[in-house]
């Protein structure tokens, strides 16, 4: 095991919304994104969702018992958004983030909207 850059991880790639594998922790999966433009609602039933924001700006639309709200990390900024929780992440400007979920969690959760051509459904693909 050698250490990562993130910075290389993230230019070894250039689609969006289709996250890179740089690590593991335990039985969870350290990913990072180039992301930019809006993702689609989804809930992850079983696990939180982690999101760092490493450069750029990240709104996460969030329906909650209470109503709908938007949150909005800028670079540094992280936020977790509770099991079961219905979200929209959407990127004003080209983002890059790090997201830690449990292996095997797939991109677009259990329960979604139609997959736009644009958002690859993955559990995440290894580094070049």
């Amino acid at each position: 095991m050698e250490p990562i850059l993130l910075e290389t991880a993230l230019s070894s790639f250039t689609e969006t919304w289709s996250p890179r594998i740089v690590t593991s922790v335990n039985d969870y999966d350290v990913r990072v994104a180039k992301v930019e433009g809006e993702h689609l609602w989804h809930v992850h039933d079983h696990t939180d969702e982690f999101f760092l924001v490493l450069n750029g700006e990240l709104h996460i639309a969030l329906r909650e018992p209470a109503g709908e709200r938007t949150v909005v990390l800028p670079r540094g900024a992280v936020f977790t958004v509770p099991r079961g929780t219905e979200h929209k992440p959407y990127a004003p400007v080209p983002t890059e983030i790090l997201v830690l979920e449990p292996t095997g969690t797939s991109t677009v959760g259990d329960r979604h909207d139609e997959v736009p051509d644009h958002v690859d459904a993955t559990t995440g693909h290894a580094l070049a």
